[in-house]
C-alpha cells in the first residue's frame, strides 16, 4: 500500500467512525426509525452524496450499528468469563454470573444500542444473514460455561417434559449438539429470561417495584445458571 492510498485508508476509517458516531447520536435523540441519512450528512457539513459513498442506504447504516452494538455487548461477555475463567476455572456458576452483569453493564451504560438491538423492531427493516454471527457471541460465552460445567461434572441436568422433547432435540442439535437437549433447552430458556430482566430494568419496569438493582439481579443471574444446571463450586 502507498502512502497516498494508507492516507484515503485511514480518512475512511475516521470518516466511517464520524458517520457512526453521529447516527449514535440521532438514535438517543430521536429512535431508530427516525434515522436519516441526509440528517446525518447535514450534522456532519457532508452532501448526502458524499455520506452514500460510505453507506448507501440507511438500513446499511442500521446493519452496521446493529453489528458494532451486538459485538460490543459479545466483547463484554468475553472480557468477563476471561477474567472470572482465570480466578477460578472451576467456579463455573460464578463465571456464568460475571458474564450476566457484564452484559447487562453494557446495556445500562448504552441503552440506545441496546435497544436497537433489543428493543422494538425498526419500522421497514430487516436484519440481513450476516448480523447473525455477531449476534451469537455473547450466548456463545454462556453456551461455553455450561460446556466446561457439563465436562468437570458441575452440572446437574434439569428437568425436561416431555412434550418438549422434540425442540430440546432441535435445540442441542443446532447450538450445542455435546450437550444434553435438556441444558440446550434451558440454554435458551435462560438467554431469553436474562434479556428480560434487563429490558425491564432498561425501560422502567422496575421503577417502583425493584429498589436494589445490583443485588437484585445478581441473584436472578445465579438462579438462572442453577436452572441451567450449573452447581456452585464444590
Amino acid at each position: 500500500m502507498t502512502a497516498v492510498q494508507g492516507a484515503r485508508a485511514r480518512a475512511r476509517i475516521e470518516i466511517t467512525a464520524a458517520i457512526k458516531d453521529e447516527a449514535r447520536r440521532q438514535l438517543a435523540a430521536e429512535g431508530a426509525a427516525k434515522l436519516s441519512l441526509r440528517a446525518v450528512a447535514r450534522e456532519l457539513g457532508m452532501v448526502s452524496s458524499a455520506l452514500y459513498r460510505y453507506f448507501p442506504s440507511r438500513d446499511d447504516l442500521l446493519t452496521a450499528l446493529i453489528i458494532d452494538a451486538y459485538d460490543a455487548v459479545g466483547a463484554a461477555a468475553e472480557q468477563a468469563h476471561a477474567t472470572a475463567e482465570a480466578a477460578d476455572p472451576r467456579a463455573h456458576l460464578a463465571r456464568w454470573t460475571a458474564v450476566c452483569r457484564a452484559i447487562r453493564a453494557w446495556a445500562l451504560a448504552h441503552p440506545h444500542e441496546y435497544a436497537l438491538i433489543y428493543g422494538s423492531p425498526v419500522p421497514g427493516y430487516t436484519a440481513p444473514q450476516d448480523t447473525v454471527d455477531h449476534a451469537a457471541r455473547g450466548g456463545l460465552v454462556l453456551v461455553s460455561i455450561a460446556r466446561a460445567a457439563y465436562d468437570d461434572k458441575g452440572v446437574a441436568l434439569p428437568p425436561l417434559q416431555p412434550t418438549l422433547r422434540p425442540e430440546a432435540d432441535r435445540l442441542a442439535a443446532a447450538l450445542a449438539p455435546d450437550l444434553p437437549p435438556a441444558v440446550a433447552l434451558a440454554l435458551a430458556c435462560a438467554w431469553a429470561e436474562l434479556f428480560g430482566l434487563i429490558s425491564f430494568e432498561l425501560f422502567g419496569h422496575f421503577n417502583n417495584v425493584v429498589e436494589d438493582r445490583d443485588t437484585f439481579f445478581a441473584a436472578a443471574a445465579e438462579r438462572l445458571g442453577r436452572e441451567v444446571g450449573l452447581l456452585p463450586k464444590p
